[in-house]
């Protein structure tokens, strides 16, 4: 078993910081002695997070895998491990180790963020994926770890992580770094969470919450969310009366899919939505949100610039009113839209996701 040291200058292990060795180790002990593979679910970030532990040779030694090696103009998996190695300043194997057959074992870890602000025009979501790998720093013995970072599909594994770059977690490069590394952050906590793994008290936690614990389904979860959708728009009496019919339809699972949609779709246009083709005139755009935030609303747009490809220069001028513009996924070719607080709306998704309400940020 590894021997590790606790404070070695010049390592990655600050004690305020959860991206730090004593944090990642506990996971990679469990990883390694318990379960290689993990799927959770953590607050805050959109849909499950990955949490793999994979080796070289063996992750890459199979048919598509070796297909992929060569493809890269390599001739086996040591040689793609220290070009990775080469890239993050780790010593590379010499070939009498190579011939040893040992194994280098790493985390790959894969979540999904927020799209950063060029993303935002084409994708719903980011992916994100943190491969750690181990070394030494100061010591003969493993204490120490790096992290490469890809915002893109491993649709080809090898070039996949190739294709990743060295992050330096303190200091972003750029959004989609920094949206990662926010979240990286929870997914760590969540995973130690989720392990039952101990916290050291100097690490400054990123949320105070349990961000595993699932919440109950009530009544007071569906009030919650009728809230904060209509922007706290509606009277007590009514708020009760919506929440409590959506209650009672996600209560009754014999009920038609269909029939419960048609509830969702009325339950929005009673809190004062818009419902639009999927084709939709800027004049359009401007004219019904106007009338759902209750002032007008002018946005600058390119010329012939219709439908889905507005949504940049709308959520932008919402945004300047802290509001920003969702939708209903009514699972057809229309929209049906509301606009939210922007301050709820991480709120609006974990809730659409508890109570299976399905809603889109656009």
């Amino acid at each position: 078993m590894k021997n590790f040291f606790s404070n070695l200058f010049g390592r990655n292990n600050d004690p305020q910081s959860i991206i730090s060795f004593d944090i990642i180790d506990p996971i990679y002990l469990h990883l390694y002695n318990e379960q290689s593979s993990l799927e959770l679910k953590v607050k805050g970030i959109k849909e499950d997070v990955s949490v793999n532990l994979f080796y070289f040779p063996g992750s890459l030694d199979h048919e598509e895998g070796r297909a992929e090696i060569k493809k890269a103009g390599f001739n086996n998996s040591y040689e793609v491990l220290n070009e990775l190695y080469k890239k993050m300043d780790i010593g590379v194997l010499s070939q009498d180790v190579i011939d040893q057959g040992l194994e280098y074992d790493f985390i790959h870890i894969q979540f999904y963020s927020e799209p950063t602000s060029d993303e935002k025009k084409f994708f719903k979501r980011s992916i994100k994926n943190f491969i750690i790998f181990f070394c030494c720093t100061n010591s003969l013995e493993t204490n120490d770890f790096k992290i490469l970072y890809s915002g893109t599909h491993f649709f080809d594994y090898t070039k996949g992580l190739l294709d990743s770059e060295l992050l330096d977690f303190n200091n972003p490069k750029n959004e989609s770094q920094e949206i990662a590394i926010k979240d990286f952050k929870l997914v760590l906590q969540g995973i130690c969470q989720y392990l039952n793994i101990e916290i050291p008290e100097s690490v400054t936690l990123p949320s105070s919450e349990n961000l595993v614990e699932k919440e109950e389904v009530t009544i007071e979860i569906f009030e919650a969310f009728v809230k904060l959708v209509s922007r706290g728009n509606i009277e007590q009496k009514e708020l009760k009366k919506e929440a409590k019919k959506l209650f009672a339809a996600f209560k009754n699972e014999k009920k038609d899919y269909y029939e419960k949609v048609e509830g969702h779709f009325s339950f929005f246009k009673n809190i004062n939505a818009w419902n639009s083709d999927w084709k939709f005139d800027p004049e359009d755009a401007e004219c019904f949100i106007s009338e759902m935030i209750g002032e007008d609303l002018n946005f600058e747009y390119p010329e012939k610039t219709y439908s889905h490809e507005l949504f940049p220069y709308i959520q932008t001028a919402l945004e300047k009113r802290g509001f920003e513009l969702m939708s209903y996924n009514t699972n057809g070719d229309n929209y049906l839209f509301f606009v939210a607080n922007k301050d709820d709306v991480s709120r609006i998704l974990e809730l659409s996701e508890l109570i299976k309400i399905e809603i889109d940020q656009l």
